[in-house]
């Protein structure tokens, strides 16, 4: 928890009423945001993202498995997100655990879209290899080196910017395998395919203090909200998920004017978000 006098909680609300933050941001303006790739050189692709004093590195890990009977057309994505004791004193113990748990269910839904898979951002019909038989699993990992804020938008540009970095080999499959029969077969060590994220949504979160919304809220301004909605869009404007959080309910008709903020926010996040990946990957092929 950040410990605020009633003199500074006063200066933060009445900063954002007035559309001029304590770090002098206006109230849809994101933090400087930077990436790095190619970060853990044992997984399939990874990426770490600063947003201000918010640090957090994602991995991706590709393994071989069978598509679920539920969806033999689609592969399978777990998100798992650990919360490091070190990022902040109230990490330790349950606190962590419980806000690792709550990471990871808001990002499956805002990344995964509904479980029909209508709205998804992540492709999951592109990690098929032989429909109902063999598919990719994508293991992701997320960790949270530094708090201050706005960890589910950094996580979300994260794990976008380690997908953009993920290569997966390329799958030759037996022929001659009957129907009944699991194929053979052989995983390439020198062909990979680009992973596809063209598809693959930002989370942009709108916290809710006084009788304004902000994006990127640092850990000051989220200990006056009295909500939070995340929305992820991708960059056709089209909604992947939704999730809300705090105690506060929010009309009907400011949901609507969230999203149409979120959507205009998402464009900018998108376009910086691109720009950083590509510097990052060329940096990594220079060094």
């Amino acid at each position: 928890m950040v410990g605020l006098s009633e003199g500074e909680k006063e200066f933060i609300k009445g900063g954002i009423a007035q559309d001029l933050r304590s770090d002098g941001r206006k109230r849809y303006t994101y933090r400087p945001i930077y990436v790095e790739t190619g970060v853990i050189p044992q997984a399939n692709g990874s990426a770490r993202v600063r947003l201000g004093a918010t640090d957090v590195i994602a991995s991706v890990k590709a393994e071989l498995g069978k598509p679920s009977a539920l969806q033999p057309d689609k592969g399978k994505v777990a998100i798992f997100i650990d919360c490091s004791p070190t990022a902040e004193p109230t990490f330790e113990g349950r606190g962590g655990e419980e806000l690792s748990a709550e990471l990871s269910g808001a990002l499956q839904r805002c990344l995964l879209g509904s479980k029909s898979g209508a709205g998804a951002g992540i492709d999951l019909s592109s990690l098929i290899v032989v429909e109902g038989k063999v598919c990719w699993d994508l293991y992701i990992d997320g960790l949270v080196i530094s708090s201050d804020g706005n960890l589910l938008d950094a996580l979300g540009a994260a794990i976008k910017a380690a997908l953009s970095n993920t290569a997966i080999p390329s799958v030759h499959v037996a022929a001659g395998a009957s129907n009944d029969e699991q194929p053979e077969v052989d995983i390439s060590d020198e062909e990979f395919l680009q992973f596809d994220t063209s598809g693959v949504p930002v989370i942009v979160t709108l916290t809710k203090v006084g009788k304004h919304y902000i994006v990127d809220a640092t850990s000051e301004e989220e200990s006056q909200m009295s909500s939070a909605v995340s929305i992820s869009i991708n960059r056709q404007g089209h909604i992947c998920g939704m999730t809300k959080r705090g105690g506060s309910g929010i009309d009907p008709s400011v949901i609507l004017d969230m999203i149409s903020v979120a959507n205009f926010v998402s464009r900018q996040l998108i376009e910086k978000l691109d720009s950083e990946i590509s510097a990052a990957e060329a940096n990594e092929e220079d060094s």
